[in-house]
């Protein structure tokens, strides 16, 4: 459930009592071993009371990983691709590396697949969608072009992240562009 503002004192604190206790959840294990009766006694609350803001725990994860992508499109939503490209590597590693551990998790754990790809189709979608060199491309170019930079840009992330974070920041954004940086020629071929 979003919260807007103008609920009640009370509800706001559930909300975020169970936001807060499902991102210590992700943290401690995997999402397919989180029980609602965990995340409930957890919120100090009872079932019921999570059933009334959420029927499953997917939808509580679902709306967790759609304000990640909100909050990430508010950063990149108004770059124009493919010429920000690198702006928009710079910033997902950036605005990654600022996130929680629970997000942390959901972008680098197998568990999280279906629901990171959600995410990534979203952004991606929005972010490419008025792109004049995109729209050229036939649907298999577009394709290859998009899931090669999602993967590029998510395994710099993960491998950084695996690594224990050694490398400075900076050295990772610059790894993750150069090799997105090919994506130029990868448009000018398919001209």
């Amino acid at each position: 459930m979003k919260i807007t503002g103008n609920e009640d004192l009370r509800v706001q604190k559930t909300i975020n009592g169970i936001y807060s206790s499902f991102e210590s959840l992700i943290c401690e294990k995997d999402y397919e071993k989180i029980t609602v009766k965990e995340l409930a006694e957890r919120a100090q609350i009872n079932k019921k009371t999570f059933y009334r803001y959420y029927p499953t725990l997917d939808d509580l994860l679902a709306e967790m990983q759609a304000r990640y992508s909100q909050d990430y499109l508010a950063v990149v939503g108004n770059f124009i691709y493919p010429r920000d490209l690198a702006k928009s590597v710079r910033s997902f590693i950036e605005y990654s590396a600022s996130q929680s551990e629970a997000y942390e998790k959901i972008t680098c754990s197998g568990t999280y697949v279906g629901i990171r790809q959600q995410m990534i189709d979203q952004v991606m979608k929005h972010t490419w969608s008025n792109s004049p060199e995109f729209n050229k491309l036939s649907s298999l170019q577009q394709h290859i072009l998009m899931t090669f930079i999602q993967n590029t840009g998510l395994e710099v992330y993960k491998q950084w992240v695996a690594s224990g974070k050694e490398a400075p920041i900076e050295e990772v954004v610059q790894s993750a562009v150069t090799l997105i940086s090919s994506v130029d020629n990868f448009l000018k071929l398919s001209k």
